[in-house]
Formats: C-alpha cells, structure tokens, sequence
C-alpha cells in the first residue's frame, strides 16, 4: 500500500476507530449515568468479575499506570460506587468492593454497553470480526517484541 501521509495508514485509522468509539461509548453511558466515565464503567465490570484482582492488574486491563487507576478509584469511593475493605491476607493491600450503588450503575449501564458493541460491530460477520481479533492480535505481539 503507498500512503501519502502517516494520517492515511492502517494504524491512524485504528486509532481513529478507537478515539470515536470511546467517543461513541461516553456520550451513551452519560446519558445513562451522568457522573460515571467509560473507564470507571470497566473497572466496575472488571471488579464484579474478578473481585480479587489486583489493581496493578485493573490498570494493565484498562491501559492505566498505577497513580491513574489509584486516583480514578480514590474518585469512585468517593462518589460511592466502590468501597475499600482490609485485606486480611495481606494487610498492606486492600480489597475494592462494588456498593449497593456501583450494582445498580452496573444494571443499568448494561443497555448501553451492549448497544455500543453492537452498533459499533454492525454489519460485520463473526467471522470478520474474528478475523479483525486475530490481526489486532498479530499487531500488538509485533509491537511487544
């Protein structure tokens, strides 16, 4: 392929795809709940499937360093959709726990969430969307070598 300019490459453009779906995905979720950002969104899902997570390994998932995922889950305290309990197997850590609040904001960001996927994916095929998997795959085990 001849490119003109960088803008013009495969690469610009997933990032492009990216930046708009984030875009996409925030102003949906807004409308559901206002004071909640796409990133607390995942967080909040990351925990209520793997309570025990670390958050070193939160901030690898959702492409955060340490000192952002601290300050984004300091703020989701905060605004009471997580609480920090004391982990009583190492007591230098401790254990994010999803309120009665973040449970609700879960149920109801569900609608939106899989609306975006689906909008998002519309008119590919599994097996395109498969295809763009492995090839995104492919990308990012180039780019860790």
């Amino acid at each position: 392929m001849n490119f003109d300019t960088p803008t013009q490459t495969v690469l610009y453009t997933i990032e492009q795809a990216i930046k708009e779906y984030r875009r996409f995905c925030q102003k949906n979720i807004s409308e559901v709940i206002s004071d909640i950002t796409v990133d607390q969104g995942l967080v909040l899902i990351i925990i209520d499937k793997n309570p025990k997570m670390t958050q070193k390994e939160m901030a690898e998932l959702v492409f955060k360093d340490y000192a952002s995922m601290t300050r984004m889950i300091d703020l989701m305290v905060k605004k009471g959709y997580l609480q920090r309990l004391i982990n009583e197997e190492d007591r230098r850590r401790f254990l994010l726990e999803i309120t009665a609040k973040g449970k609700d904001a879960l149920e109801k960001l569900q609608p939106a969430i899989e609306y975006n996927r689906n909008t998002a994916l519309k008119g590919l095929s599994a097996t395109e969307i498969l295809q763009l998997y492995n090839s995104l795959q492919k990308i990012i085990s180039n780019c860790k070598e």
